[in-house]
């Protein structure tokens, strides 16, 4: 029998009545002859109503405490959606990540998937179960901690098993009904998207796209795992990812889509020795406390001080800690001051087709200018253009460029089912 994992994300699981649709869902894939693993989120906002609860108990809460607090969440949804598959008339089993054999680094909070050992797992499947397991969550290798694995973890949680149990397909379902050109809650006449490379893909989580994370993809592309990512309210074909662009795909489109991003912050370190070291300092210092670095942008040096300004973003979760690292290290450093600004937005520009085609950054750019739109940050890769502007320009942003490149749907809007987009 083939086999199927899917994955549900918490506005698909929000209510009583939404875990019965679920529910109906598995056991009609069940029924239609396929063997099946689930993998849930916690319903709703529940991950947000703990991180509030644990907030107001502790302003400061020990990482231990706080992961095995956050699971909690999708161990309820877990047992709600096996409840009510056996309401069904159907069996299933639930198992919690470590249950599921789901392994990790000792890294809590955002904890990176090292093995999954899904014996009980298959065990389960060939007695006839449904299985139902908890994403977002697995534990240590070393010393055994549950751990979590950071916002949109589920996603990895599904493709790690689907790889793990060698899975004929890992279906995503969410509140909208596949990947989509930009975010349908900014631009209404965004596209849907049939067909998108693993590469391609990779781009856009990277970028800010929320429908699928970013480590999710990079599993899938290791393991070479389809992905089908669909919506939980509707029947309708969704979007594939797939490893690479086929025959068919020759006239592929130049642009794949346009990704947005909130979650960053920009620090420029001001007056830096313009010397050979001064860069790999600072970033060092960086990176020792395992922060992430999205953009980097290294001004020209004045020629009367031989100093310069670098710029970089990183996740805002991230800022404060990252001003604290540079301030302690300032006087070996010998840079003059910090700036740090949250209120930026990147606007990411994705398509392979971008190779062999001229002209596309000119367009971009153009289209912000027309819509008087300054552009801080710029950063390019083979197949992706970002820049960085202001946050409460970033939505104008967003529909300007996505019409410049004829990107607009002529037949509609796109449906948002909930309101989360996972």
């Amino acid at each position: 029998m083939p086999l199927v994992v899917q994955k549900y994300g918490g506005s698909s699981l929000a209510d009583a009545d939404s875990i019965k649709r679920v529910a109906r869902r598995i056991v009609d894939t069940r029924k239609a002859g396929n063997r099946v693993c689930v993998v849930v989120s916690a319903m709703g906002d529940t991950t947000d109503e703990l991180l509030d609860l644990a907030d107001a108990v502790s302003p400061d809460p020990p990482e231990r405490e706080l992961d095995m607090l956050l699971t909690a969440g999708e161990r309820m949804s877990m047992a709600l959606v096996s409840m009510a598959i056996a309401n069904l008339g159907d069996s299933a089993r639930s198992f919690t990540g470590s249950q599921a054999g789901v392994i990790t680094d000792d890294v809590h909070g955002r904890a990176r998937i090292i093995d999954v050992t899904p014996g009980r797992i298959t065990e389960a499947l060939d007695a006839g179960h449904i299985v139902i397991v908890a994403g977002f969550q697995g534990v240590s290798q070393n010393t055994k901690e549950i751990t979590t694995l950071g916002r949109g973890g589920s996603d990895t949680t599904a493709v790690a098993l689907a790889a793990a149990l060698k899975a004929d397909v890992c279906e995503i379902y969410t509140d909208v009904d596949g990947i989509f050109t930009a975010d349908p809650r900014i631009v209404p006449t965004a596209r849907k998207i049939d067909r998108i490379t693993n590469e391609e893909m990779q781009e856009m989580a990277a970028s800010g796209a929320k429908v699928l994370m970013l480590r999710c993809v990079e599993y899938a592309r290791r393991f070479g795992m389809p992905i089908h990512v669909r919506s939980s309210f509707s029947h309708r074909e969704g979007t594939w990812v797939y490893e690479t662009q086929g025959e068919d795909d020759v006239e592929a489109p130049i642009i794949a889509g346009v990704a947005h991003d909130r979650s960053e912050a920009k620090i420029t370190v001001v007056g830096v020795s313009d010397s050979p070291g001064q860069a790999a300092s600072i970033f060092k210092a960086i990176a020792e406390q395992q922060i992430n670095i999205d953009m980097i942008v290294q001004n020209v040096s004045a020629i009367a001080t031989g100093r310069t300004d670098v710029s970089f973003t990183l996740p805002k979760t991230d800022g404060q800690r990252a001003v604290r690292v540079l301030q302690s290290v300032k006087a070996e450093l010998g840079f003059e001051q910090l700036q740090y600004d949250d209120q930026i937005g990147k606007l990411s520009l994705v398509g392979s087709g971008m190779r062999s085609h001229p002209g596309v950054s000119a367009t971009l750019f153009q289209a912000l200018a027309d819509s008087g739109i300054n552009i801080e940050m710029i950063s390019t890769s083979e197949i992706r253009v970002s820049v960085v502007t202001r946050d409460d320009q970033l939505d104008n942003a967003v529909r300007a460029v996505h019409t410049a490149f004829g990107l607009d749907a002529a037949d509609g809007e796109a449906v948002v089912y909930g309101g989360s987009g996972r």
